[in-house]
């Protein structure tokens, strides 16, 4: 069993107040988020959708990883992005799509054994299982020669 904690600070209203992130290891120490952040072009804070689209890629990753090698396959280099998208529901925001997209080069691995296996990797991923209540959870999966 494994659990990690973050913690936020915050200091003042929703749009003119200012919050710092942090992670128990550090990887994350004060850093800034706010409305700039999350809604305009403030590019020095961060945002949650875009830890979530960290937390979410960086599984994924790793899920891939270790599936490609229970099934004997080492990976030599996995790149994978994923886009949050929030919009507007309401009086609230929504996040209603994320798409994943992995760039992987398997040696010895063909084009139909390496969807398969990305398609696993997403359905068996942790934080794919957490965020289920995203509408759209997609995936792009390119094998790289």
């Amino acid at each position: 069993m494994s659990e990690k904690k973050a913690s936020v600070h915050w200091e003042g209203a929703g749009k003119t107040g200012q919050g710092q992130v942090s992670t128990e290891t550090g990887a994350l120490d004060k850093h800034p988020y706010g409305f700039g952040s999350r809604f305009g072009d403030d590019r020095k804070g961060t945002n949650p959708e875009e830890i979530v689209g960290a937390a979410h890629a960086s599984c994924f990753t790793m899920a891939f990883a270790f599936a490609a090698e229970k099934a004997g396959i080492a990976t030599e280099v996995i790149d994978t992005t994923a886009a949050v998208r929030l919009t507007k529901e309401g009086d609230g925001f929504v996040i209603d799509r994320i798409a994943l997209t992995l760039k992987a080069k398997v040696p010895g691995m063909d084009e139909a054994a390496f969807q398969k296996l990305a398609a696993e990797a997403k359905a068996n991923c942790p934080l794919s299982k957490a965020l289920a209540a995203v509408p759209e959870i997609t995936l792009t999966a390119t094998l790289v020669h």
